[in-house]
Parts: C-alpha cells; structure tokens; sequence
C-alpha cells in the first residue's frame, strides 16, 4: 500500500503559515468591511424607518414595563393633536400627514405588491445571465389627484420603452392614465438668506441630472372632467405665467406668451373659443391700462369674437382687405420698433408707450386657404411670414386658431413654437400640430370626447414630454362683464413719417450742359398720351445746344 501524497493527519506540510494566517484575516476584514458599506447603504437609503423602528422598540420596552396604559396615553393625545391640528392648518396638516400617509400605503399596498408582475407582464423585466433585472422603485409621492413614482431603470433601458407601455402601466394598477417624464418635473427651490450658499449645494446634489430616472405620474383622479371656473384676472399681467386653466395634477396652467407666437388646433365645438377667452381674460387688466393692444380678425363674420368688441383696439370680421391692411400694419409697427431696438435689447420690454401687440386669428385656414382672392391672400400670407418668424422679440405676437393642422392648408405652421392640441379627428393630427412622436409621448388629443370641451394638451417650459390641461369656460355674460370692465383705451395710430421722394440725376445734353426734367404726376391708370407723343413733346434741346423749347 503506497503512502499518501501529504499526509494531513500529522500535519506534515511545509507552507508558509504566517502568510496564510495573514491572507485569511485580510480577506476576513474586508469581507467585513463590504457588509458594514452595505448596511450603511441600507440604513441611509431608509433613513425615513429610522423613527418607526425606534418607536416600535420603545413601545415593546414600554409594554413589558407598564402593560396597555402608555398606549392608550400616546393615542389619545397624538388623536387631540391631529385634531386641533386639522382645526388649526388644514392645509399643512393634509401635506404632512395625510398625504404622507396615502403615499405610503399606496407604496405597499398598490404598487410594491404587484410591483414584478406588472413589471413582467407590460414587457419591462430584462433578462440577464440567467436572471431578471426589474426597474427599482424608489420612491412614491402622492398628491390630491396622482400618484407620482420614481423609478431607476436597468441598463439597456431608455425613457421610450415607458412611454410605449404607458397605458398598460395605467390600467395594470387600477388608474386610465399615466404620464411619463424622463427629467424631474419640480426646479430647485429659490435659496435666501444666511444659509443660503449651503442650501444651494445641498439642492445642486438632490436635484442633480439623473438619466436613468423615470418619473411616473398616475392620475388616481382626474379633475378635468368638470368644467373649470374662471380664473381670477391677474392686477398685472405676468407674460410670462398667464394663468390660463387646470392641470390634471391640480397646479393651475400658466402660459408663456413672451416672445412666442400660439397656434391653437381642435375640432369643431371642442373649446378653440375657451382659450382664447382665457388668454383674454389674463390680458384683461394689462388692456385696460394699454400694456396690451389686442388686434383681433375674425373670418367667421364676429360669431367668436363680436362679443367681447370693447377688449379689442382694432377689429375687422367683415372684409378681407381690411384684415390684409391690418397684417401689413402690424408688420409697419414691427419695421419701427425694429428701428429703435437694433442694437439695444434682443426682447421686447412692452411699456404703455411701447405696449405687447397680440393678434388674434379665430380661423387661421380661412385667411390662408379658403380664401377665394388670391391677391388678397398673398398678401395675408407675406404678412403672416414675417410677423411670425420676426415679430416674437419685437412684442408683436400671434395667437391663432385652426381646425385644420395639415401644412397643406395652414402652411406658416412651422413658424408657431408654442402649440395646443385640442380634441382633433385624426390619429395623424397630433403629430402634426403637436411634432413627431408627440403622440407616442402621450399627447392623445385624438381621443379626447366630445364632452370634454377645453381639454388639450401642452408642451410646458423645459419638458418633452406633453401635459393635459383643462381651460376655463368662459361664459357670454362673463365676456360681455369683462369688456365693459376692462375696455381698451383708444389706440391712436402714430403719424408715418414722411419719405422723401428720390431725387433722379439730372440729364445731360450731350455738350456738358444740364437740362431740368420735370418729374410726370403719378397716374393710377394708363397715361392720357402714347409714349411716342409724349416723347415728341418733350424734347431736351436745340440742334444748336440751346434750351429747350
């Protein structure tokens, strides 16, 4: 029987076991070392338990200690503070508490519980080295209408896939709708104070760009299907948040009209007139003092916009020359302002002498594609070009509305960077109103009902993705009170002034000398004489280089 190699039994090897001893305590220590990280990871990652977990063992120690009697004390008095709270600040105790509250039921009950199978079945698990890689829920804040969640997506992932699932999302945890944004959707907050250079580095690290974040809002209750009220006229308009409707989440809808021009687009009866009324409405008080002179064309003959006639410093609905002489001046107005802003400012400031000239187009089509004149319209088409793609510095807006988006019938539709999206009749419209993918981002105006008057979507400041708002209705008794309450002041036209006609060069006759030429008068038809008379009679000089006869 042969003897074995190393004989393990007596411990007959030779190997350096210090070193070994060493390695083993190395690894051991690190070992360690990574499972302490990673309970620090967890424990600051739910900090938030932090307090329930205290209270738990307090209330364990307490009940070993003292029995049911601490208990009872705690719950009584916490139930007298919340209620003198309620009484006291509605407001901060439903932010603070309830709200808190439904988010974190919400956060085990719906969304945890399910979370992998809906995450399985709407096709967003990925698969790799032999296991699933499941989008990580972070975070879950509720509001009085949605359900906003944050969730970190696996790598091979983009916020394109979200979009894309969106409505599969929505009905798979018991809500119709889902909006997905792939950037936070809340600015960091305005700093002041003493602390205010440590609170803006703090803001720098939480609201830093994350892009494999993806927000997702679910709309728990939708307030849009009752009809908005009208909003309050604003003492001095802001131009740049003209509050205009709701939005689903509750936050009132306001409008950037600085420096853009509005292309409104929607079906017949499916709310064109409630924006604009609440456009108007927000100009209200900044018409009243001349801040803001509102050009208004209507081509349907004043069925819109005849109502509110006193909120408007120039108005035509019955002929179509005068609403091309209209265009021609606003463009005259830009050409001077442009004169005396070159090399000043790059945007216009409006003042009362240099005030924010808002054209309103109820039907934009009927200017640039029914209209039987084409002279007429060539010249609605000119006018329209360069007001909109010059006019949004100079303070000389347009906001017009359509019922067709097509570029075939309004084709200035490109010129438009802001753009509402009411209810449309084609799947295709969006797009085209709206811009490509538009749609697939969740902009479905094509399925909005019938009785969902005023209801859009838009594209907010700084987000691709479209939101849906409510706009206020207007009624005709409020828009007749709003123009006897908030007339224009008269708009005096400024004098134009005069050109000097061009001087032509004198004529010479041939020997040096100057012959004075008398300038013909402008005639509007043809001359009374043939050139050939004219030309005759008036001859330049004498075969002698004397004057003229």
């Amino acid at each position: 029987m042969r003897a074995p190699l190393v004989n393990f039994r007596r411990f007959q090897i030779t190997a350096p076991w210090p070193l070994v001893w060493t390695v083993t305590v190395v690894l051991l220590l690190v070992r360690s070392t990574v499972l302490a990280g990673r309970f620090v990871v967890f424990a600051l990652r739910h900090w938030r338990s932090w307090p329930v977990v205290v209270l738990v063992l307090l209330a364990v120690d307490a009940y070993r200690d003292h029995g049911w009697w601490p208990h009872l004390l705690v719950l009584v008095v916490v139930a007298a503070t919340g209620a003198v709270w309620w009484w006291r600040g509605r407001d901060s105790f439903r932010r603070l508490v309830v709200l808190r509250a439904v988010s974190l039921w919400r956060r085990l009950l719906i969304y945890r519980r399910q979370w992998h199978e809906v995450m399985s079945l709407c096709g967003l698990v990925k698969k790799y080295d032999g296991g699933e890689v499941l989008p990580r829920l972070l975070s879950v804040r509720c509001t009085d209408a949605t359900d906003e969640l944050v969730l970190r997506m696996p790598k091979g992932q983009n916020p394109e896939v979200y979009h894309k699932a969106a409505r599969d999302l929505a009905y798979s945890f018991g809500t119709r709708h889902c909006r997905v944004f792939s950037g936070r959707r809340q600015a960091p907050p305005a700093r002041s104070g003493r602390l205010a250079w440590l609170l803006r580095r703090i803001d720098a690290i939480r609201f830093r760009d994350r892009p494999r974040h993806v927000w997702l809002v679910f709309i728990r209750r939708d307030p849009l299907t009752r009809v908005v009220a009208p909003l309050p006229v604003p003492v001095r308009p802001d131009f740049t948040a003209l509050p205009l409707g709701l939005r689903e989440d509750l936050a009132t809808y306001c409008l950037r009209l600085l420096a853009t021009h509005v292309l409104i687009g929607g079906a017949t009866r499916m709310g064109k007139g409630s924006v604009i009324w609440s456009l108007l409405r927000a100009l209200a008080a900044g018409i009243r003092i001349g801040l803001v002179r509102v050009w208004a064309i209507d081509p349907k003959g004043g069925m819109e916009l005849a109502i509110g006639r006193p909120l408007f410093s120039r108005y035509v609905d019955d002929d179509w020359s005068r609403m091309a002489d209209l265009l021609e001046d606003a463009v005259a107005r830009m050409r001077v302002r442009q004169q005396a802003l070159r090399g000043k400012v790059r945007v216009h400031t409006p003042t009362v002498d240099e005030p924010l000239i808002v054209i309103v187009i109820d039907e934009l089509a009927a200017l640039i594609a029914f209209l039987a004149d084409s002279d007429i319209r060539v010249r609605i088409t000119q006018a329209l070009g360069l007001l909109l793609s010059q006019g949004a510095g100079l303070g000389v807006l347009v906001v017009a509305a359509t019922q067709d988006p097509r570029k075939e019938v309004v084709t200035v539709r490109d010129y438009f960077p802001t753009r509402i999206a009411l209810g449309l009749t084609e799947r295709g419209h969006v797009d085209m109103l709206m811009g490509d993918g538009a749609r697939d981002r969740g902009a479905l105006a094509d399925q909005i009902p019938l009785s969902a008057k005023g209801v859009a979507y838009v594209l907010l400041d700084g987000q691709p993705e479209p939101a849906r708002v409510r706009f206020s209705y207007i009624a005709d008794d409020v828009i007749r009170d709003m123009a006897a309450t908030f007339a224009a002041p008269p708009d005096i036209q400024p004098e134009p002034e005069p050109v000097p006609a061009p001087v032509k060069p004198a004529r010479t006759n041939g020997n040096g000398r100057h012959t004075f030429r008398p300038t013909p008068p402008r005639q509007a038809a043809a001359p009374l004489l043939p050139p050939s008379l004219l030309n005759a009679l008036d001859l330049d000089a004498t075969r002698n280089g004397g004057e003229p006869r």
